[in-house]
């Protein structure tokens, strides 16, 4: 016998009525009128090819295979209501697995230092953090959103916009004491800069500036180069060099006197931060909850 939505309806009215004690009461609470929970009965019979009531005008049984079913299938009704719940309450309740894709800049940089007061924010929350270099395809990877710089893809996912942040070029006082400081993106050509492999191409990243509408393209070497910048940040506090990097990640730095910008009056490229996630329609509220902590570190 195969299942079907009807069959869950009338086992649903047989629950009812052996919970209510009659069939005008199942009717009642079940908003059908008698005659239609009679008939839903007389279909499950049908379908399973038992009798399920003994019934007279005055009292109303179930049969033996009618008590065997009830048993059987009040477990089952309560896991899916309680299914039903738990799921609705995913609107509301902050809670489950959340599987967030983020890049390894802003996942060591700006969230790590904060992670713990939202996991002591929502307790019965777990948290996956999945570092990655390319965003990937957010749905068939399982992510419920991701954190990511750089222009949204273009595709159904949605794109909210949570921070805006300037490259900055930075270097140790270290490395300051013995080299000097540059005055203008021409004199990097002299000194070493830490290079980054592009992703896209394997080459380095070039450098460039700008002053007013004026763009400035930097010529630099060095003999470090790097992947991801974490360790471009490491080998930079180290003195090992000249890098540039996201200012966002940086300003502790900045203010403990750790690191020094160099060029300040030559502005660089601004990225922007995004959330993406799947789907406008009803976000569960543990996507909600993460991207507005995010928005709270970021605006702190």
């Amino acid at each position: 016998m195969s299942f079907d939505g009807r069959l869950l309806s009338n086992v649903g009215v047989l629950a009812a009525i052996v919970e209510s004690g009659s069939f005008a009461r199942a009717a009642e609470a079940l908003g059908l009128s008698p005659s239609g929970v009679s008939r839903a009965v007389g279909r499950l019979e049908s379908s399973i090819g038992v009798r399920l009531f003994d019934r007279t005008t005055r009292s109303l049984t179930l049969t033996d295979e009618g008590r065997c079913l009830y048993e059987e299938i009040v477990p089952l009704l309560a896991g899916i209501g309680n299914a039903v719940t738990l799921t609705a309450g995913a609107s509301t309740a902050v809670r489950g697995r959340l599987r967030v894709n983020v890049d390894y800049f802003f996942s060591r940089r700006m969230l790590a230092p904060h992670i713990t007061k939202f996991l002591d924010r929502y307790p019965e929350l777990s948290l996956e953090l999945i570092a990655r270099e390319q965003l990937g395809d957010l749905v068939a990877d399982g992510f419920d959103v991701a954190i990511r710089f750089g222009q949204p893809p273009s595709s159904s996912l949605v794109a909210r916009k949570l921070f805006e942040t300037r490259i900055v070029t930075v270097a140790a006082p270290a490395y300051i004491k013995k080299h000097g400081v540059p005055e203008t993106p021409a004199d990097l050509v002299n000194h070493e800069c830490i290079q980054m492999r592009n992703t896209m191409t394997g080459l380095p990243l070039e450098w460039e500036y700008k002053s007013g509408r004026k763009t400035i393209p930097a010529k630099t070497s060095g003999r470090l180069l790097v992947t991801e910048a974490g360790t471009l940040l490491s080998a930079c506090l180290a003195g090992a060099g000249i890098a540039r990097i996201k200012a966002g990640g940086v300003q502790e730095l900045l203010e403990k006197g750790l690191l020094v910008e160099l060029l300040p009056q030559f502005t660089g490229e601004k990225f922007l931060l995004y959330a993406l996630y799947p789907s406008r329609h009803l976000p569960a509220a543990k996507v909600k909850a993460f991207i507005d902590f995010v928005s709270e570190v970021l605006d702190t």
